[in-house]
């Protein structure tokens, strides 16, 4: 393994109190206290201050977030601090994901349903690579990271190296290559993906941007290359090469035929228990399923569900945790945890909302008793992972003050941008008043967040502001983590005018444009209005010097009341240092750059979909008339409907529901581009 340390790049050195809070936190690690909190206002630079901390202590850093678009900020922010180092994102590789259910209320069995992001995917193997390879890395990972991934000795198992000189039988060779699943293709070399030509073998690691090149002479490994897989262009010569699997998953070798003998056993006796009950229907329900899964598994080496028999082909007994990524760090790795007051919560809560979900599917004959042992880390399993941590937090929960035993404030803006001013306004006719206000910033060329209460809330305000000529769109969790990265950055870039959301919009997005935030419906207490939320959602405005805060509410509750006096005690710390220091408080400027890399983006279908849909319906029915027309001379009659319940839809001032493939969709922006005549505005 690499003993390589860590190189904090950065135009500026610490100041404010960045100081004192890197000497603290340094000083409670060296002196073995397990947990330590970083109370940091918003904008105070807690990034910064952690990064620090990372390069000084010089061990591999797991940085927790609580959801993808937080994390993508995260990640993007340690890569220009350490970009000689391995800095990896690790979130779920699902974009959508419906998990197995069943409802008994209604007789309702949901099969599972998902979306798997590929580069995701990619990004994940990369990550455990590294941390195999390597002790320079930094994490950024989402809650994803305490679910089951298959054991660790595993998938170390199925590493096959190669070094030069070395004799290979060739039909060993891509066996070896076969167990680390990767498939043969000599027509179209993809991730994941090996070719034969001749003497020469070639391999798309999954978690690679570049192929490796076996030359052989005879059965002697004579060379291996670094290609780059489009120009085909070699990179590099290297004498040795490790190829890792391609999935996370890995069985040991006979697993399935071990574990079938096990699974029947366990079918058996829930069976004859069901049918002990009275419970026929359940009994020969679990037992069809159970016998058509062991076949395919049988037959195939893979079934649909086959997660949920990961207690036998992992190997493990009963109530035993899965292998996780926390498994691949090392034992002296540092955690920081980001927005520690929802993340640990979040964390906390996993396991039982799995459980509570498996355990109806198992009562009702839907799955064998064993499903329960495919689940998250239970706390008490995570909580073993914690030894060394730091939790950051401008509002901590009750955990982390009960276990820490310094816990140090950085109050203090570089910047030197107080708190912003906070308004308390009448929740009755706020919509009339927000409005108002938009205007008014978006006159000075600035920026607005909007929190509402729900997903229908904020999808409906974000429509009816549109129809007002306001650059307005909504952002939560139905959006994949590709899609909430590109809302934000076009709202920095100016794209987007307004930025409507539930509670995605408050712990640590970075956005120095915005010059308003709105809380509606400020008094409604609950999670989403609670003092910590409140306090969460005003430090978004807490990054340019013409920012205010507007609270909609008809009563002052407690948590608004605590929220506006903690604001208010900040502000005053900050001015009073300005004072001291002569501090003139200036609006920070960043540079937009995409959270993830261009090839993500450029990759990610969804997004790209959602981006022609959106150009789609700004089309002139003209032009859709036109094609459509067009596609009935071509006798393209399913094209057409489609084209043609598009135009209707938006003749009744509706957003087009209907999908349309890459290549249609380039076809009507190619016909909207040659139209120069002035378009209607939305409905």
């Amino acid at each position: 393994m690499e003993t390589e340390s860590f190189k904090l790049h950065a135009p500026w050195p610490p100041s404010g109190d960045q100081p004192q809070a890197i000497a603290a936190l340094l000083d409670g690690l060296k002196c073995n206290e397990r947990v330590s909190t970083l109370l940091g206002v918003t904008g105070s630079g807690k990034t910064f201050t952690v990064a620090n901390v990372i390069a000084k202590y010089n061990r591999p850093t797991l940085v927790l977030a609580h959801n993808k678009t937080l994390a993508a900020q995260l990640y993007s922010e340690f890569r220009k601090f350490f970009p000689e180092n391995a800095v990896h994102y690790y979130v779920s590789y699902y974009d959508y994901y419906q998990p197995e259910a069943y409802v008994p209320s209604s007789d309702t069995y949901i099969e599972k349903d998902a979306s798997i992001n590929t580069q995701i995917e990619r990004m994940r193997l990369a990550t455990t690579k590294s941390l195999i390879e390597r002790r320079d890395v930094i994490v950024v990972a989402s809650v994803s990271c305490i679910y089951g991934m298959g054991k660790r000795e595993n998938y170390e198992d199925a590493i096959v190296s190669f070094s030069v000189g070395e004799h290979w039988n060739r039909h060993n060779f891509q066996e070896a290559l076969m167990k680390a699943y990767y498939e043969r293709n000599d027509f179209d070399l993809q991730p994941g993906k090996y070719r034969v030509r001749g003497d020469v073998l070639e391999v798309y690691p999954v978690y690679s941007n570049s192929t490796l090149r076996f030359s052989f002479f005879d059965e002697e490994l004579e060379t291996i290359e670094e290609v780059d897989p489009v120009s085909g262009h070699r990179l590099k010569h290297v004498d040795h090469a490790s190829v890792f699997p391609a999935q996370h998953y890995v069985t040991s070798d006979g697993a399935i035929t071990e574990s079938m003998e096990k699974i029947k056993k366990e079918l058996e006796i829930q069976a004859g228990r069901f049918k002990a009950q009275g419970k026929f229907l359940e009994a020969e329900r679990l037992t069809s399923r159970t016998r058509y899964d062991m076949e395919m598994m049988a037959e195939a080496g893979y079934c649909s569900g086959i997660e949920n028999y990961s207690r036998y082909l992992d190997g493990r007994e009963e109530g035993e945790q899965p292998g996780t990524l926390l498994d691949f760090f090392p034992p002296d790795f540092l955690m920081v945890v980001d927005e520690s007051h929802i993340t640990l919560p979040q964390v906390r809560g996993m396991f039982n909302g799995d459980r509570a979900r498996k355990e109806v599917l198992v009562e009702h004959g839907f799955r064998l008793p064993s499903c329960l042992d495919n689940r998250p880390l239970r706390w008490g399993e995570f909580e073993k992972y914690m030894q060394r941590v730091i939790c950051c937090s401008a509002t901590p929960g009750d955990w982390e003050t009960e276990h820490s035993k310094r816990v140090v404030e950085q109050l203090i803006r570089p910047t030197g941008i107080p708190d912003p001013l906070v308004e308390v306004r009448k929740a009755t006719g706020q919509i009339d008043d927000l409005l108002g206000e938009i205007q008014s910033v978006r006159s000075r060329g600035g920026r607005a967040l909007v929190t509402t209460l729900t997903k229908k809330g904020a999808e409906e305000l974000a429509e009816y502001m549109r129809t007002l000529r306001i650059r307005a769109e909504y952002i939560h969790s139905e959006l994949n983590a590709f899609e909430r990265a590109e809302e934000i950055n076009k709202l920095r870039s100016g794209d987007i005018e307004v930025l409507i959301g539930i509670n995605l919009l408050r712990e640590g997005i970075d956005m120095p444009e915005v010059t308003l935030v709105a809380i509606l419906d400020a008094d409604r207490e609950g999670f989403l209005r609670s003092y910590r939320s409140l306090v969460q959602v005003m430090g978004r405005a807490a990054r340019n010097v013409d920012s205010r805060v507007i609270l909609y509410a008809d009563e002052v509750t407690d948590s608004i009341s605590e929220a506006v006096s903690e604001s208010k005690r900040r502000r005053d710390a900050q001015l009073a240092y300005n004072k001291e220091h002569g501090i003139t408080p200036r609006t920070i400027h960043k540079t937009i750059e995409r959270m993830l890399p261009e090839v993500e983006f450029e990759e990610a279908p969804e997004a790209q979909s959602k981006k022609t849909r959106q150009s789609i319906e700004h089309l002139d029915n003209l032009d859709l008339e036109k094609m459509m027309w067009e596609a009935v001379e071509k006798l393209q009659f399913e094209k057409a409907a489609k084209i043609r319940d598009m135009i209707q839809e938006i003749e009744q001032g509706l957003s087009p529901s209907g999908e349309l493939d890459e290549e249609e969709g380039g076809q009507y922006l190619r016909a909207a581009s040659g139209n120069r005549r002035k378009k209607r505005p939305r409905a």
